[in-house]
């Protein structure tokens, strides 16, 4: 990958924050945010927190890269392969114009009758899979994975992209200027969001996210980034670096995830400027739902359980603790059906939706 040889002066231009040295943050002391001198503060009202969650946005960027300008964007331009009619909607095959050059396959999921009131629509983000999108269609080979298919039933618009490389994205690490491949997923799912606005039967004001696995950190982190949306569903998508295989996290480091938690933060959780209390945190005062089974050998919900109460702080702080909320069904790395229906049901709640 050509990755950008930011080094760390040019990352303190990019993402200015006061200069703190690797280890020095305990990621999980969410009520205490540094001044502009660096020194320690308590959080205690929501524009300390504001403050506080700016700090964890340029955590998470001197990890995944800038976001990139969102300026100047080119036209959606959405293409129409094929479709295919379903239980009440229609199925379409597309791409559209995530960047200049490059241009993102995905389903979307359209109601066959209107109706007077906008929808509501859900971004669903898909498992790592060489299916890509198609792992989450009621065809997807895998049992309690095709929430795309079942929100779709539900009378949402639904758009499934493929996260690079996999599905029928043609995606080349090496030739783009991105730092990660989270952070190129975070700028694609945030043009979903954008195409999802553009449709005239969708309520832009009603968006969701939901994913299992890669989508459910996935689902997470656009979340984070785009506070257009509303709700975010996370099943088996995270755990704290601590907590994740016992503080080994290599498996962040490829290509399509985040690269410099091995090159500059060597392995190394004390040193990653950000980590899953601070993501679940700065979702806050928008509807999360996670689903962290008991036995879920990826993300030990071990550290899911420490870092709930932590996160809960915030909500009870903006004043909406019960936004936040926790499923630990007894299975592994799953989504199952009784979980996935209270997902929806949240989902539903959150978005006002009433036809099912």
């Amino acid at each position: 990958m050509k990755r950008l040889l930011i080094t760390l002066s040019l990352l303190a231009s990019v993402l200015p924050c006061p200069a703190i040295e690797p280890g020095s943050i305990d990621h999980s002391r969410l009520l205490v945010y540094r001044d502009s001198s660096g020194t320690k503060q308590p959080v205690k009202t929501p524009v300390d927190w504001a403050e506080r969650r700016r700090q964890i946005i340029d955590g998470m960027q001197k990890a995944m890269g800038p976001l990139p300008d969102r300026a100047n964007l080119p036209t959606l331009d959405m293409r129409v392969h094929s479709q295919a009619d379903g239980d009440g909607f229609t199925r379409l095959s597309i791409d559209f114009a995530a960047e200049k050059k490059d241009r993102l396959p995905a389903l979307l999921y359209r109601p066959k009758t209107a109706r007077l009131a906008k929808r509501p629509a859900i971004l669903a983000l898909h498992p790592t899979s060489p299916l890509g999108k198609h792992r989450v269609t009621k065809k997807g080979g895998v049992p309690n994975r095709a929430y795309a298919y079942e929100l779709a039933r539900r009378g949402y618009v639904v758009i499934a992209p493929d996260y690079p490389p996999f599905g029928d994205y043609a995606y080349d690490f090496e030739s783009d200027d991105y730092v990660s491949g989270t952070m190129k997923g975070i700028f694609n799912h945030m043009r979903c969001v954008d195409l999802l606005q553009s449709l005239p039967e969708v309520d832009p004001g009603r968006i969701g996210a939901i994913g299992h696995s890669l989508g459910g950190h996935n689902a997470m982190f656009v979340g984070v980034f785009d506070p257009r949306i509303k709700v975010i569903v996370s099943s088996c998508g995270w755990t704290p670096f601590h907590d994740y295989y016992g503080g080994n996290i290599k498996g962040w480091t490829s290509d399509r995830y985040m690269p410099l938690l091995k090159t500059r933060y060597k392995l190394d959780p004390n040193r990653v400027p950000f980590d899953f209390y601070e993501v679940v945190a700065a979702l806050a005062p928008r509807s999360f739902f996670s689903s962290s089974p008991l036995r879920d050998s990826n993300f030990d919900v071990r550290g899911v359980k420490k870092a709930i109460p932590k996160a809960r702080e915030i909500y009870k702080l903006l004043g909406q603790v019960d936004a936040l909320q926790l499923r630990t069904p007894d299975c592994e790395h799953d989504f199952p059906v009784e979980v996935r229906n209270e997902a929806y049901h949240f989902i539903d709640q959150a978005l006002g939706q009433t036809e099912n």
